[in-house]
């Protein structure tokens, strides 16, 4: 296989980014309703922040688990990942405070809010750095991971469906 068949194929970056794309989207619809006074309007954006946990919950835990280790021993510079794992560490916490709310009000919203601009920030490095490092990587094979990380991720949503 050659080396432009092989990066045309979907890879671990390309799965990694359909999950950005799903959970901006899914942002974009929360901003939307974010502040909304009409009848059921705080259970419907307290459903989707739980959505957008979800998603983001197995998100990362796919890096961590797949993506980010191997990467570790491919790349020189792996500051990228520190400051990735540092950005999870704040996502995690964010996403803890908006499930653990009693409330769905203004403190609520802003949680939510803070919460996508640091996935935006995070998404932004990911794509304008990290998966041009990891596509020029030897050694890493981006389009077996992706199948891994489908796998893995099929398992997550499962436990967390049973959890739920």
């Amino acid at each position: 296989m050659t080396t432009a068949t092989k990066r045309s194929e979907p890879d671990a970056c390309t799965l990694l980014d359909a999950d950005h794309r799903k959970v901006k989207k899914m942002f974009k619809e929360y901003d939307e309703m974010a502040g909304s006074r009409a009848a059921n309007a705080a259970e419907k954006r307290r459903e989707l922040a739980n959505e957008i946990c979800m998603e983001l919950i197995i998100h990362t835990q796919l890096e961590e688990e797949i993506f980010y280790p191997p990467l570790r021993e491919a790349i020189k510079e792996t500051d990228l990942l520190d400051e990735a794992e540092v950005e999870h560490a704040s996502a995690k916490d964010l996403i803890a405070q908006i499930q653990q709310a009693t409330e769905v009000d203004d403190m609520y919203d802003a949680k939510v809010k803070v919460l996508g601009e640091y996935i935006d920030h995070h998404v932004k490095e990911e794509r304008g750095e990290l998966f041009v490092k990891a596509r020029a990587a030897r050694g890493v094979d981006l389009v077996a991971m992706r199948a891994q990380l489908e796998a893995r991720k099929e398992e997550l949503m499962q436990e967390m469906m049973a959890a739920a």
